[in-house]
C-alpha cells in the first residue's frame, strides 16, 4: 500500500487522458547520443507480474516466450494444463524462526476464496463472491468470473520478507501459503483469533491471471505483436512499490539515516521482525505498513537476516549491506512535500529521512541530459487524490527537492503542455495518475491501458518525434501476483518477479521478444549507454556488467550477478518508415 491512494473517479480522469489534444513537434535533445534515440519516454505502472498479464501471450511464428501456456500449466482458454501441477501450492509450517524455506507440509486441495480489498460498491476485506470458494489450485483466469474492463480485484501480498517467502528458493510455490499466514503484515498485532484462511483477507488471488488470447488486455497484446517485448525482465527490489520506485532513480536501496547521509538505527518499532509470533505458524512479530520496515542486513543476528544471508552465500553472492545500514525494503513516505517543504514527520512518522543516494536526475542534470518526472495528480500548488507520493523515487532526494532541480518534477497537464510546445526533455519518466496505474484494488488494468495509449498514440503520430524515440512501458513491481520466471539472485535485495517490459519504437523488430536479463536499473544502464553517463555510484545496480546467455538457456546469465542494457530490444541497422500505431480507442 502506499501513502497517496487515490478514490477519484475513473470518468473523470478518463476524460482528461483521452480527449486531451496533444500537437506534438520534436525537440533537439543538446547531448549527443550514443543511438538514434533522442527521446525517451518511460511509463510506469503498478503491481502485475509478467504472468498475470501476458500467461497466455502467443507470440510470432519464430519468437519464444516463457509463460503459463508454454511450460503447459494452462491452456489457451485459461484452463488447466496438462503441467498445471507445476504451480501447484504448498502449505507449510514456520513457528519458531523465519525461513524463505518453511518446512512443507501439503499442498492446498483448492485454493481459499480471494478477497476484496476496495469498496466499489461490495463490501471491504470479505471473500469475493465472484469467485467460487474451490478453485484449483494453480492459477486462474480471473476474467471467468469478472468483467476485464475497469474491473477491480484484491490486492496480493508483496512485501519483502513475503516475497523472498513466496520465491522458496525458486519453486514459487509459497504464494498461498504466505498470503493466509501473514499477508500484508502484522503491524506489530498479535493474530487474530479464530485464525482461518480468511483472517487476512487475502484468500487466492496472487494466482489470477489474464487471458490475452481471450480477448483481455488488448492494448498490451497489440503493442507486443507490433513492437517489442522483452520476457526476462524483474522487478529489482523483493517487495513493494516504495522500494521498487527508489531502485527505479537509484539502482539502489534508501536507508536510515540523519538526513545528511549519515546512518542511523531507527526507533526499535520500525525494524523488521519477521520471527513467528510465539504459537503462530508464520505471523510476524512486527511487520506491516504502520510497522517494522527497516533491515540492518549487516548483523546476521538481526531478525529475518540469516537465512537470506546464507542463501546468498551458497550462491557466491555478496549481500551489498553496509555496515550498520537500516535499509527500507518496504512502504515509507518521503521527507518532502511537492513544494520542496519537509513533512512533519510528527504527524506522519512513517517517513523516510532524506536520501543522498545519487539519483538518475543528478546525473543527467550534470550530464547536460534534460529530463522531466511527469506524475499524475501533482497540480500547482500541491496534490491531489490521484497522486502517489511514493511513486517518486526523486521526490526522497534531498540534492533534488531542495535546489532547482525540484522544478523538474511536474504534473501530467505539464507533459501535455510540453508536448504541444514542443519542448519534452530527452528523458521522460511518466507516472499515471493513482486511478489509472493498474494497482489492484482502487485501479484496473483495463484503465492502464487506456493511459498507456493516450501517450503512446500521440507520440507515435507525430513521425518527427516519433522518429528518434523509445517508449519503455512497464511496472513498478509484480504486485505479489505468482511467476514462473526464473529469478537471478543478485544481492540481499533481490532481483525479485519477473515484470513485463514494452519497448515502442522505429528501431525494434515487430514482435520480437528479448531473454536478456533485465531488470529496473537496465533502464538506468540503457539512459547512461545512450547519453554515455557513468555508472551512479560503487554499490548502484547499474554498474554490473551486462549478462553472458548459458549456451542453452538464454534466461540464465553465466558471469551473474549481470543485468542488461536493453540495448538488445533494438534493431539500430535501419528504422521502420512506416511506423505502426497502437490500437485506436481502448480495451
Amino acid at each position: 500500500m502506499s501513502y497517496g491512494r487515490s478514490s477519484v473517479g475513473l470518468g473523470t480522469l478518463l476524460s482528461v487522458c483521452l480527449t486531451a489534444a496533444i500537437a506534438i513537434a520534436g525537440s533537439t535533445a543538446p547531448h549527443p547520443t550514443v543511438t538514434p534515440i533522442k527521446h525517451l519516454f518511460i511509463i510506469v505502472g503498478e503491481n502485475h507480474s509478467f504472468d498475470n498479464l501476458f500467461g497466455v501471450y502467443q507470440p510470432h511464428r519464430g519468437q519464444k516466450v516463457v509463460n503459463l501456456l508454454s511450460e503447459g500449466i494452462v491452456n489457451l482458454d485459461g484452463s488447466p494444463g496438462q503441467h498445471f501441477d507445476k504451480a501447484r501450492q504448498w502449505q507449510a509450517s514456520e513457528t519458531d524462526r523465519y525461513s524463505i524455506t518453511p518446512r512443507r507440509t501439503t499442498p492446498y486441495t483448492a485454493l481459499p476464496q480471494p478477497n476484496t480489498n476496495f469498496s466499489f460498491g461490495r463490501p471491504i476485506n470479505v471473500p469475493d463472491t465472484r469467485f467460487p470458494a474451490n478453485l484449483p489450485d494453480g492459477p486462474f483466469q480471473i476474467t471467468k468470473y469478472t468483467a476485464y474492463q475497469l474491473s477491480f480485484t484484491g490486492d496480493p501480498v508483496h512485501r519483502f520478507f513475503q516475497m523472498w517467502q513466496q520465491y522458496d528458493e525458486g519453486r514459487n510455490d509459497l504464494f498461498i501459503w504466505d498470503a493466509v499466514t501473514i499477508g500484508m503484515g502484522s503491524g506489530g498485532k498479535p493474530p487474530p483469533s479464530p485464525f482461518t484462511d480468511q483472517s487476512t483477507t487475502q484468500g487466492g488471488i496472487s494466482m489470477g491471471f489474464y487471458n490475452m488470447s481471450a480477448g483481455d488486455a488488448p492494448v498490451f497484446k497489440f503493442i507486443a505483436d507490433h513492437y517489442a517485448l522483452n520476457d526476462n525482465f524483474h522487478q529489482g527490489i523483493m517487495g513493494g512499490t516504495g522500494a521498487s520506485f527508489i531502485y527505479l532513480g537509484t539502482g539502489d536501496v534508501a536507508f536510515y539515516s540523519d538526513g545528511n547521509g549519515n546512518a542511523m538505527k531507527p526507533p526499535d518499532d520500525l525494524i523488521e521482525d519477521p520471527d513467528p509470533w510465539p504459537g503462530s505458524n508464520n505471523w510476524y512479530q512486527r511487520d506491516g505498513y504502520r510497522s517494522g520496515s527497516y533491515v540492518n542486513c549487516s548483523d546476521p543476528a538481526s531478525a529475518g537476516v540469516a537465512p537470506i544471508r546464507d542463501y546468498l552465500r551458497a550462491r557466491h553472492r555478496a549481500p551489498n549491506c553496509d555496515r550498520d545500514h537500516y535499509y527500507l525494503v518496504n512502504n515509507y513516505g518521503p521527507a518532502y512535500n511537492p513544494d520542496g517543504s519537509l513533512v512533519d514527520v510528527n504527524a506522519h512518522p512513517y517517513t523516510l529521512p532524506p536520501q543522498t543516494l545519487p539519483n538518475i536526475g543528478e546525473a543527467l542534470t550534470r550530464a547536460g541530459v534534460s529530463w522531466k518526472y511527469y506524475i499524475g495528480g501533482l497540480q500547482p500548488g500541491g496534490a491531489n487524490d490521484a497522486w502517489c507520493s511514493i511513486c517518486n523515487p526523486l521526490q526522497f532526494s534531498k540534492n533534488v527537492m531542495t535546489t532547482a532541480l525540484r522544478k523538474n518534477i511536474t504534473g501530467m497537464s505539464k507533459f501535455y503542455a510540453d508536448a504541444a510546445q514542443g519542448k519534452l526533455p530527452a528523458v521522460s519518466f511518466i507516472r499515471p495518475y493513482e486511478p489509472y496505474s493498474a494497482h489492484p484494488s482502487n485501479s484496473a488494468m483495463s484503465a492502464y491501458e487506456y493511459f498507456v495509449l493516450s501517450i503512446a498514440n500521440n507520440i507515435i503520430s507525430r513521425p518527427k518525434l516519433f522518429a528518434d524515440s523509445a517508449i519503455m512501458i512497464t511496472f513498478d513491481e509484480g504486485g505479489g501476483y505468482y511467476d514462473t520466471g526464473y529469478i537471478q539472485t543478485l544481492d540481499f535485495f533481490g532481483d525479485g518477479t519477473r515484470i513485463p517490459l514494452l519497448v515502442i519504437s522505429p528501431y525494434v523488430r515487430p514482435g520480437a521478444i528479448d531473454h536478456t536479463y533485465c531488470d529496473h536499473a537496465s533502464i538506468l544502464k540503457f539512459i547512461e549507454a545512450n547519453w554515455n553517463i557513468h555508472p551512479l555510484s560503487d554499490r548502484s545496480r547499474d554498474r554490473l556488467p551486462n549478462p553472458i546467455a548459458a549456451p542453452d538457456n538464454p534466461y540464465l546469465p553465466t558471469n551473474g550477478p549481470a543485468i542488461g542494457d536493453l540495448l538488445n530490444m533494438f534493431d539500430f541497422s535501419r528504422p521502420r518508415t512506416k511506423p505502426t500505431l497502437v490500437i485506436p480507442g481502448g480495451s
